[in-house]
């Protein structure tokens, strides 16, 4: 099992270190660049402070990569970025990038998703690895069982003490016995449907991504969960009817249109012609939605006919 070493400023530890318990981060690279793939998911990621701190000053879990434009990055984790603004956020990706200012955020930045971060205080922060070279730009891979990436880990899990979750620290693993299964945010959650779906919408396959909005099927706070297998790629007005009971998607994967639309708005054509439209689905069958959730919206959301 390997965990990752990624360099990364002092600003966007600072900020971080000063919110409140968070479930997830967003360690932004500056460009999309290549898919990353140097770690699995589940595996610690440690966020190396840059000269001339040069010290550990926290870690997570890795959950995925994905590449997107500045501002859903912004639109979907906020200050979870490290940032306290959009516009700080994009002076900081700019400054690296080098490139002419985009006020609206529309290059893309990679997006490395972090489960479960802690940052520790100055007096706290582990010794960086040893023989760490300048010319490391972004990170390395250590394996955790030897070496550097063993004393690591252990003195990274000690600072974190009491503020991590059961099976973190001492043994509930998955898989590899160094991997725990990292739980999605809401913006990881955002991205990851979206990534499943192609960047389009399930309904009308519509693409323009400033439209297209991460539906949960049964929503977070009726207990459903920031998982795939739990959200819809819907056109935002789609969204909308979806979680009022309006429209439904049936487990055989098609939609259903409430004909109380009609009835009590007086309008609504445009939404009947996708009535017994087959959605598209991830091509992933592990991503496509559950449906014992599309059930429990068609029996619990969706609003049956006078």
């Amino acid at each position: 099992m390997h965990g990752y070493v990624a360099n990364t400023d002092f600003d966007w530890y600072t900020h971080l270190r000063a919110q409140d318990r968070l479930d997830e981060v967003n360690f932004w690279q500056p460009s999309g660049g290549r898919a990353f793939r140097v770690v699995e998911r589940g595996a610690p990621f440690f966020f190396r402070l840059k000269s001339p701190q040069n010290a550990i000053c926290g870690f997570g879990w890795f959950v995925r990569h994905s590449v997107a434009p500045a501002w859903l990055a912004w639109d979907s984790f906020g200050e979870a970025n490290g940032a306290p603004s959009f516009d700080e956020m994009r002076r900081r990706i700019e400054r690296y990038r080098r490139a002419e200012r985009d006020p609206a955020g529309n290059y893309a930045v990679g997006c490395l998703m972090i489960a479960r971060p802690v940052f520790f205080a100055p007096d706290d922060w582990v010794r960086q690895p040893a023989g760490w070279a300048r010319n490391i730009v972004q990170g390395k891979s250590f394996d955790l069982r030897s070496g550097e990436g063993d004393r690591i880990l252990n003195e990274c899990l000690e600072r974190a003490a009491g503020r991590l979750e059961d099976g973190e620290a001492d043994g509930e693993r998955f898989g590899d016995p160094l991997a725990v299964r990292p739980r999605l945010g809401q913006g990881m959650f955002r991205i990851a449907v979206l990534d499943a779906y192609g960047g389009s919408c399930a309904v009308t396959t519509e693409h323009s991504l400033p439209v297209l909005e991460a539906a949960h099927i049964q929503p977070y706070a009726s207990g459903g969960e920031h998982d795939v297998a739990n959200g819809l790629v819907l056109r935002a007005d789609l969204h909308r009817l979806f979680d009022l009971g309006y429209l439904t998607i049936r487990p055989d994967h098609r939609v259903e249109v409430s004909r109380r639309l009609r009835d009590e708005w007086e309008n609504g054509r445009v939404y009947y012609d996708l009535a017994g439209r087959e959605i598209a689905l991830p091509s992933d069958v592990g991503e496509r939605p559950d449906p014992g959730l599309l059930a429990w919206h068609n029996e619990q959301v969706f609003l049956p006919s006078f």
